[in-house]
């Protein structure tokens, strides 16, 4: 710790803003769906994903390796550089969370540190298999797997529930699915907390080997662990409203059984990808497996709308936080004054968005589902409902007992219909 410089602790108070910044960008991946079936009250729900966070920091240092040793050639790399990266991560994450998009702050993170490097060293500082195999295979995959799972989770779900006989038996189960979808949120954070913590933790880990403290290819300090996992922790604990809004209701409507196998899929998803080192993206996960979950329900609706708008943005984070990190680099490169410019531009940058944000106000009272979220079922939704499975038993029972209901037979002081009414 003695040797840390001034431009050294710059950056790692930096990547713990970022780190902060992805608790609350990435809350809603953990807790959407629990708040938006009403399993739990908004602010339990936050409070208890800052807790998961945390604990979840400790539970492993294998993404935080592939990060510090793996993406980017540590030979030769500037601190400076770490800095840039940052700066493209969080004015992204933050633009992102103004508009309530769920876009990756995993990949924020890799765009900017690709960008500044590249700028600084050029393309062989990049290690272009290393981002293939664990960043944009994972990518792709991650919402893919995610979302079968959840889907064929969701049918299962309702097949087995199709032995429900009585309205007390579906409360029954219905309370019963609330209580699985908390102890699959708290899966869900705690998984958060093992990969995305991590990736602060690789950040400030590289900082460090860049600046000499740590040789290269050490693990995390106990500091930066503990700090890591406070960052997200407290992050989380605010609660990403509008992204929380748009995850909860934005997506689909969801009930206690699709939200359970949502969030447990998801969960599987990403602690098997931290096992094995890969940095996944919590977001793109979770986001798959609720519109799995939402396409797995009969009759249930994906606003695709509004999931287009999601995928634009997934698309862009990689290019667009590059684009910054190599703006961001080609300043630190001037010198001192390079560094202090883009340090004013970031606050800047981050007030603005903060003031913004203050003209329309998202609370934790305001992520419940509006009427003018609605939106019809569209091609896709329409040929998978085709093979939903049956209603179940309850469902069955009044629909015959309407369709056995004869309609009241007409009286005789009941007007000729051919003939208009006199008034």
């Amino acid at each position: 710790m003695e040797h840390i410089t001034l431009l050294l602790a710059i950056v790692i108070v930096t990547a713990l803003v970022f780190d902060f910044t992805n608790g609350f960008h990435d809350t809603a991946n953990a807790m959407a769906t629990t708040i938006s079936t009403g399993a739990l009250r908004p602010k339990t729900a936050v409070a208890m994903s800052a807790v998961l966070n945390l604990v979840g920091a400790f539970l492993s240092v294998e993404v935080a390796k592939t990060i510090s040793g793996g993406i980017i050639n540590e030979d030769g790399l500037r601190t400076e550089v770490i800095f840039a990266a940052l700066v493209g991560a969080i004015l992204w994450n933050l633009l992102t969370w103004l508009v309530g998009l769920p876009s990756s702050s995993s990949h924020a993170l890799f765009g900017g540190l690709i960008g500044a490097a590249v700028m600084s060293a050029g393309w062989s500082s990049v290690n272009g298999g290393t981002v293939v195999t664990k960043v944009l295979l994972p990518a792709v995959a991650a919402p893919i797997v995610a979302g079968l799972a959840a889907l064929l989770a969701t049918r299962l779900t309702y097949r087995i529930g199709g032995k429900i006989r009585n309205d007390a038996q579906e409360k029954a189960t219905a309370k019963g699915y609330r209580a699985g979808q908390i102890a699959s949120a708290g899966l869900v954070s705690l998984a958060h907390g093992t990969n995305d913590a991590q990736k602060t933790m690789g950040i400030i880990t590289l900082a460090l080997v860049t600046g000499g403290v740590l040789s290269p290819g050490s693990n995390p300090p106990v500091w930066v662990i503990v700090s890591a996992g406070l960052a997200i922790a407290l992050g989380t604990y605010l609660g990403g409203w509008r992204i929380i809004r748009t995850m909860g209701s934005g997506l689909t409507d969801l009930r206690p059984p699709q939200g359970f196998a949502a969030q447990t899929s998801a969960a599987t998803v990403i602690l098997a990808s931290s096992h094995l080192g890969f940095s996944l993206s919590t977001t793109q996960s979770c986001s798959g497996a609720v519109m799995g979950a939402g396409l797995g329900r009969q009759g249930g609706v994906v606003r695709w709308s509004t999931a287009t708008r999601m995928f634009v943005a997934w698309g862009l984070t990689l290019p667009a936080a590059g684009l910054v990190g190599a703006g961001a680099e080609l300043l630190t490169k001037q010198g001192t004054w390079g560094v202090v410019v883009v340090a004013a531009l970031l606050v800047a940058g981050s007030g603005s968005i903060w003031l913004i944000s203050r003209r329309k106000p998202v609370g934790h009272d305001d992520v419940a589902p509006s009427d003018g979220d609605v939106e019809p079922a569209g091609v896709v939704t329409t040929a998978i409902a085709a093979v939903s499975p049956p209603p179940t038993a309850a469902q069955a029972q009044v629909q015959n007992l309407t369709a056995t209901i004869a309609a009241p037979a007409a009286t005789t002081t009941t007007q000729d219909p051919a003939r208009p009414a006199t008034v």
